[in-house]
C-alpha cells in the first residue's frame, strides 16, 4: 500500500496541474513555439524562480504536456478497443478510430503538439516513447485477438518487402505482437500511419473543397483499412 499523500504533496500536484493548464492555454493562443515559462508564471501570479522548481526548463514543460497528450489519447484508444461486443472486432476497430479522431478534433492544439510540426530546438526524451506506444499497442492487441479467434483473413497473398524490412518488422512482432504474422503487422503500420495522416489532413485544412465535411470520408476510410487488414464482418 502506498503512503498517503501529505498536504504538501497535494499542493504540489495541484500547482503542477495549474501550470500545465496555463501552458495549454498558451498552446491555444500562440502554439508550442511561443511557450514561455515566464509567461506561464505571470499568468499564475508566480515569480519565475518559483515555477522553475516545478519545471526547470521550457523543454521539461513541453515534455510533460506531450506525455499528458499521449496518455489521454492512449487511454481513449484503449477504452474504445474494450467497448462493445468483444467478438465484433471490426466494430471495435471503428470505435478506436472514431474515438481518436473525436479527441483530436476536440483538442487540436494538443494533437498538433504530438503529431504536428516538430518544435524547433526540442528533442523528445525517451520518457515519451511508452505513452506514444499506447495507441499502436491497442491496435495490435485488437488484431491479435481477432487473429486468435480466427476472425482475421490473412489470405491476401504475399506481401513484398525487403529482407531487411522483414527482419525489422519481425523484431517488432517478437516483442510487441507475438503470434501476429509479419505481413499483418506491416499492414497495421500502414493503417496506423494512415489514421494520423487522415486526421492531420482534416485538422490542418487539406481536405477543404474535396471531402468536406470529412466525417463520412473518415468512416469510409476506416472501413477500407479494416478490409485491408482482413478484419471480417460479423
Amino acid at each position: 500500500m502506498s503512503a498517503p499523500r501529505t498536504a504538501r504533496d497535494r499542493a504540489r500536484a495541484e500547482l503542477t496541474h495549474e501550470i500545465k493548464e496555463a501552458a495549454r492555454q498558451q498552446l491555444i493562443t500562440g502554439g508550442a513555439e511561443q511557450l514561455s515559462l515566464r509567461a506561464v508564471a505571470r499568468e499564475l501570479g508566480m515569480v519565475s524562480s518559483a515555477l522553475y522548481r516545478y519545471f526547470p526548463s521550457r523543454d521539461e514543460l513541453l515534455t510533460a504536456l506531450i506525455i499528458d497528450a499521449y496518455e489521454a489519447l492512449g487511454e481513449i484508444a484503449e477504452q474504445a478497443a474494450a467497448t462493445g461486443n468483444p467478438r465484433n472486432y471490426r466494430a471495435r476497430w471503428r470505435s478506436v478510430y472514431r474515438a481518436i479522431r473525436d479527441w483530436s478534433v476536440e483538442n487540436p492544439q494538443e494533437y498538433a503538439l504530438i503529431y504536428g510540426s516538430p518544435v524547433a530546438g526540442y528533442h523528445a526524451p525517451e520518457s515519451t516513447v511508452g505513452p506514444a506506444a499506447r495507441i499502436p499497442l491497442a491496435l495490435i492487441g485488437l488484431l491479435r485477438e481477432a487473429h486468435s479467434a480466427g476472425r482475421l483473413n490473412t489470405s491476401h497473398g504475399p506481401v513484398l518487402m525487403t529482407p531487411a524490412l522483414r527482419k525489422q518488422l519481425q523484431a517488432v512482432a517478437d516483442v510487441n505482437a507475438p503470434g501476429l504474422p509479419v505481413e499483418v503487422l506491416s499492414r497495421l503500420v500502414i493503417a496506423w500511419t494512415q489514421l494520423f495522416g487522415m486526421i492531420s489532413f482534416e485538422l490542418f485544412g487539406h481536405l477543404k473543397g474535396s471531402v468536406d465535411p470529412t466525417r463520412p470520408f473518415f468512416d469510409f476510410a476506416t472501413d477500407q483499412m479494416a478490409d485491408y487488414l482482413g478484419l471480417e464482418t460479423p
